[in-house]
């Protein structure tokens, strides 16, 4: 039965590793939904945030496969219940859409949006939360004319109480230190 995971791919910044992760999933047959990457809370060590569904035997292969790439230090791959994430999402609106009505402005407050952005020709809101909700924002704004929209990836942290990337390091390095 096919679920949505989230994967976490801890590795150094090295050119080229984004190209041989998502040739992973493609080999594997799995659509990537969503693909971020930014800094981990390490030191040193970048962050990639995958959202699939896929199957849980599948995903196993796909980690596996992931872990085995030179420049990968450790991956991981959690249920959707086990994460907390967020996206954000950005929306350019006429200004004189949003002057010609107070509906607009009402729209924006109830979803807990935010204006970035106010010149004469448009208007930039900003929204995060999760899919639904950036695309409820979306559909309510488009009816008074959304000339452009993004939603970034999705960004997430597990509800661990620690990064299991830390115990992982800690784990190779003791095991370094019995062996010398």
């Amino acid at each position: 039965m096919k679920q949505e995971f989230t994967i976490s791919i801890f590795s150094e910044n090295h050119i080229g590793l984004l190209s041989q992760v998502s040739t992973v999933f493609t080999r594997r047959n799995v659509n990537i939904e969503s693909i971020t990457s930014s800094e981990s809370a390490i030191h040193g060590i970048h962050k990639i945030t995958i959202i699939v569904f896929t199957t849980r035997e599948q995903i196993e292969k796909v980690r596996g496969q992931l872990d085995k790439l030179i420049d990968v230090i450790k991956s991981y791959v959690f249920k959707a219940e086990d994460v907390i994430h967020q996206e954000i999402a950005l929306y350019k609106v006429s200004t004189a859409a949003i002057l010609e009505s107070d509906e607009v402005e009402r729209i924006i407050r109830k979803h807990n949006a935010r204006i970035l952005e106010i010149t004469k020709e448009y208007t930039v809101v900003e929204k995060s939360g999760h899919k639904s909700e950036t695309q409820e924002l979306f559909e309510k704004l488009n009816q008074f004319g959304v000339t452009q929209f993004v939603r970034s990836g999705r960004v997430a942290v597990t509800k661990l109480k620690k990064e299991l990337l830390s115990d992982y390091l800690k784990k190779i390095e003791d095991e370094k230190t019995t062996k010398d």
